[in-house]
């Protein structure tokens, strides 16, 4: 069976929802992360972590809305909110800096009139703990997801 990725707040290939959507640089979205559910890890897996990036943005290396590590092996969802200070990311977990400059979740808010992709994956690592903190950069997130994935699922919706 597959390594998958599902959420009852967003659809593969759709739209963001308002609900996801940044709350500032001219947008009034909530800011929510989304729910997120996964199944099937592969065997040997020992934490997930999960991002969000923008392959779109303006920027020559894309744009990082969310990271989350250190989240452990039995764990299969979080709830809408967890990543934006809602209850519901476990004790041990690590947000790491997103490019709003803070971490914790930061949803869409493209330059008007573009249309972007918003990528959602969630990792399974073959580490118990990635060495990332609330500083973490997501190019540093990332580099160290490089070195330890067993598997990844993801889904992708757009804004504009």
């Amino acid at each position: 069976m597959a390594f998958t990725l599902q959420s009852t707040d967003l659809r593969d290939g759709e739209k963001m929802p308002n609900a996801q959507v940044f709350n500032g640089m001219g947008y009034e979205g909530e800011n929510l992360s989304p729910q997120l559910s996964w199944d099937n890890p592969p065997a040997g897996t020992k934490s997930f972590a999960i991002t969000c990036y923008d392959p779109d943005a303006p920027t020559g290396s894309g744009w990082w809305h969310w990271g989350v590590a250190n989240l452990p092996a039995d764990l299969r969802s979080l709830p809408t909110g967890a990543g934006s200070g809602l209850p519901g990311l476990p004790a041990g977990s690590v947000q790491t800096r997103t490019d709003f400059g803070k971490a914790g979740y930061g949803g869409a808010a493209p330059p008007q009139g573009e249309h972007h992709r918003y990528q959602f994956t969630v990792f399974a690592l073959d580490v118990a703990t990635l060495e990332v903190d609330e500083q973490s950069s997501g190019a540093y997130l990332g580099f160290n997801l490089h070195f330890h994935t067993l598997g990844k699922a993801g889904l992708t919706v757009i804004y504009s």
